[in-house]
This record gives structure tokens, C-alpha cells and sequence, in this order.
């Protein structure tokens, strides 16, 4: 008999590793989706989470059986919310007026005289580069 590992050995460990991560993740997935779900009063989240801890694999299959569609869509409106802030912030960041409204804008100065040609000039490529 050989001492330490083989590649058997670490191929069978690291797939009992990777699979208790996924364990951990779908734990934690659901106990997200259950704190997330504005549908289930205080009660029924306590009894959702008192069944995982101590049942674990009964808890995580009866979820999902029973909530998995309703998961999916909460995590599908949670990731539209999150995109539709991120172009409201995007293009707040990014100025609200769009480039023919600059020109526009400049023009008007220019026109009113209260910028000289040479500086409508200059605005302008400032604005188009």
C-alpha cells in the first residue's frame, strides 16, 4: 500500500467537494428566495426554514417541487429590476440630452449671439468627437 493520494483518490475528493459547494449553494439559494418572497407571511417562511435546517434533503426537493417555478420567476424579475437601474444610472451618468440636442443647443447661443462663431466652432467638434 502507497501512502497519500492517487489520481483516483483526488478525482473522488474533489468531485465529494464540488459536490457539497452545490449542496451549500442550493441551501443558501433557497433560504434567499424564501426571505425574498413578499407572498409568504412571516409563519410560513419560519416553517419553510425550520423544515431545511432539519431535514435538509426532504426540505430542498419539497421547495422545489412545490416553489420552483415561482423561484425562477422571482430571480427573473430580480434581475430586471437590477438591469433597469443600471440603465437608469447608465444614461443619468451619461447626460440626458443627446448629441443633435447639443448642437441644437449651441446653435441657439450662436444665433443669440451670445457665443462668437469661433466658439460655436469649437463646441461643435468638442460635441462631435
Amino acid at each position: 500500500m502507497e501512502d497519500g493520494f492517487g489520481l483516483w483518490e483526488i478525482i473522488l475528493s474533489t468531485f465529494w467537494f464540488m459536490l457539497l459547494l452545490s449542496w451549500i449553494w442550493l441551501i443558501i439559494a433557497i433560504l434567499g428566495d424564501i426571505f425574498r418572497d413578499r407572498e409568504l407571511d412571516g409563519g410560513k417562511k419560519a416553517l419553510w426554514t425550520v423544515f431545511l435546517v432539519f431535514l435538509p434533503w426532504i426540505g430542498a426537493i419539497s421547495y422545489l417541487i412545490a416553489r420552483g417555478n415561482s423561484m425562477n420567476e422571482r430571480a427573473r424579475q430580480v434581475a430586471q429590476e437590477n438591469e433597469a437601474r443600471m440603465r437608469a444610472y447608465v444614461q443619468d451618468a451619461a447626460g440626458s440630452t443627446s448629441v443633435a440636442d447639443q448642437l441644437r443647443e449651441l446653435a441657439e447661443l450662436r444665433d443669440t449671439n451670445v457665443i462668437t462663431t469661433e466658439e460655436y466652432e469649437q463646441g461643435k467638434r468638442k460635441i462631435l468627437s
